[in-house]
């Protein structure tokens, strides 16, 4: 992990992805002095088991656990950009909300979903998750680093282009970047317990998040009873 601090942008379509992504990351990056900032595409109304309140009370729920969970693990910047849960889609608008963040945080890196159908695995594979990824990667390159797109921006709000050098996919595919988080699941596990609204069954994660860490360990070649998070890298600079 890079000694020269870093800025981070993580963007991800629900409150809960980043933590069950990357949270184990997020602590290391940030307990070694980096910056990392949160951008969440939709508010999660459409998440949770209880239909006796309005999914505007549900988007309230999920926006305090995410402040909450992103705290935890060193995160006190969050972008809410209010897309509608279960709708999101890879169109200009939202390329542009995206590019804006882009542009207000300058990240040396963003963090975000995969931008494509993982054929082996249905639930990595949420229609929002597919379009958040295309949207940012869009986002990155040509959008934010092109002062002539979303004009606006620049025109009306200042907003100077900006030329993200790196984006990490969370999972992969391909992944060639495995981060040891064996010091961090503590953090990870008490993040994704703040998510509440969306736990049945909240003793199930502890041995979840450690099962997929060792698993994800031993795909990187980490030493045995280490637990990892993994990522496929791209350089866009």
């Amino acid at each position: 992990m890079s000694e020269t601090p870093l800025t981070i942008l993580s963007v991800a379509a629900h409150p809960d992805d980043l933590d069950f992504g990357c949270a184990g990351t997020t602590a290391a990056l940030t307990a070694a002095g980096h910056r990392v900032v949160y951008c969440l595409v939709t508010d999660g109304q459409a998440g949770g088991f209880d239909n006796t309140i309005t999914r505007d009370e549900m988007a309230t729920i999920r926006r305090k656990e995410q402040t909450e969970a992103a705290a935890v693990v060193g995160v006190d910047e969050l972008h809410f950009l209010g897309f509608p849960d279960g709708a999101v889609e890879a169109t200009i608008e939202l390329r542009k909300a995206i590019s804006r963040v882009i542009r207000q945080v300058k990240p040396d890196r963003v963090i975000t979903q995969r931008p494509h159908r993982d054929f082996d695995r249905i639930y990595g594979s949420h229609p929002d998750h597919i379009a958040t990824g295309e949207a940012t990667m869009c986002a990155v390159y040509p959008d934010a680093r092109n002062e002539f797109a979303h004009t606006s921006l620049l025109e009306d709000e200042g907003l100077e282009p900006h030329s993200v050098p790196e984006v990490w996919i969370i999972g992969g595919p391909d992944a060639d970047v495995f981060v040891d988080i064996t010091d961090t699941y503590d953090a990870k596990v008490e993040a994704l317990l703040c998510h509440d609204s969306q736990m049945q069954d909240p003793s199930r994660i502890p041995d979840l998040i450690r099962e997929w860490g060792e698993r994800v360990a031993g795909e990187g070649s980490l030493a045995e009873g280490r637990l990892a998070e993994a990522f496929r890298r791209l350089e866009t600079a």
